[in-house]
């Protein structure tokens, strides 16, 4: 008995998409690395592939050959196969296989989590201290705080090439998702709390960020570029940002935080001088109640003196109002 034609017709179309899906990999930005981070990432994610390729591989042609060598014919009708206690062989291939894909999934993948842990290392600049870039998520924009330069920007974000930076993620409001896919995977943005990201491009160029988790109405436009520039390019866009750019006022940065869309913005000064989304409790329009240490993020970028100084604002408003109620 032949397979009917429409086995061979759904085979046929399974192979045409499979071909058509996995030519269309090499346009993936994941599959795109362009930098260290990325390139790791990439590297395990083709060998996962590998491994799941396999699998599917044995499986299918397991399948095909029981689905063929036993399959009923004229002569077999009334075959009955033998009963069988089991196969101590084929229940041994079986435990240890699935076994073997898995410990050489775990290793690499393992060592992988925790060297991304770390700055990556580079060689041919020899620089080891990452340039450290505050990012805050908003609804529905994203805010680059540069403490070195005391520069801040919206809804972009100038590196300089070989050198790590790390992002400190956190955010002003519901949990988001930063991601550069061409540079590294992702990694979530909570309030009160600080999670590090180290990300380095290799090359000069244009990469596109995203928000990766849902975040309310807007947040499909919550994109922003990263523009990779050479150590000198970098510098003279920090030295034109703080000779025309504007000062960011407290009152202008309530304005960017309310809930909605906004452009590119550059600023001189940056929003850590009052607050850090990571430990403070900030509640726009209410200055009497901003900088208050409610977070629960294991960063430290507070002064003491900073947070005396409004504990004793606040008694003192306190008591003033106390005063008017008299």
């Amino acid at each position: 008995m032949k397979p009917k034609k429409g086995f061979w017709k759904l085979a046929g179309l399974f192979s045409a998409l499979s071909v058509f899906f996995l030519s269309g990999c090499s346009e993936l930005a994941v599959l795109n690395p362009q930098g260290p981070v990325a390139k790791e990432q990439a590297d395990l994610i083709v060998w996962s592939l590998w491994m799941m390729a396999i699998v599917v591989v044995v499986v299918f042609a397991i399948f095909a050959y029981v689905l063929i060598k036993f399959r009923e014919r004229p002569d077999n009708m009334d075959y009955e196969p033998p009963e069988q206690e089991g196969n101590l062989k084929m229940e041994i291939i079986w435990t240890a296989f699935p076994i073997i894909i898995l410990i050489l999934l775990a290793i690499p993948t393992v060592k992988s989590i925790y060297a991304l842990e770390e700055p990556p290392k580079n060689e041919q600049t020899k620089i080891e201290e990452p340039l450290t870039i505050h990012v805050t998520s908003a609804n529905w924009k994203w805010i680059f705080s540069y403490p070195e330069e005391n520069i801040e920007t919206v809804n972009y974000v100038n590196i300089p090439e070989d050198r790590p930076v790390r992002f400190e993620l956190t955010s002003q409001g519901s949990m988001n998702s930063f991601w550069v896919p061409e540079l590294g995977g992702q990694k979530y943005s909570m309030n009160n709390m600080a999670m590090d990201l180290y990300l380095q491009a290799d090359n000069p160029g244009s990469y596109i960020g995203r928000s990766a988790n849902f975040s309310g109405e807007h947040f499909t436009d919550m994109e922003f570029e990263v523009l990779a520039q050479t150590h000198e390019d970098y510098e003279e866009w920090v030295d034109e940002v703080k000779a025309t750019a504007k000062p960011l006022t407290e009152e202008k940065y309530d304005e960017i935080i309310e809930p909605g869309v906004v452009g590119r913005m550059t600023f001189n000064g940056t929003h850590l001088e009052w607050v850090n989304h990571a430990k403070d409790a900030y509640i726009p329009g209410k200055v009497d109640e901003r900088g208050m240490n409610m977070g629960h993020g294991n960063h430290n970028h507070g002064s003491d003196d900073s947070k005396k100084e409004s504990d004793e604002s606040h008694d003192e408003h306190e008591g003033h109002d106390e005063h008017e109620g008299h």
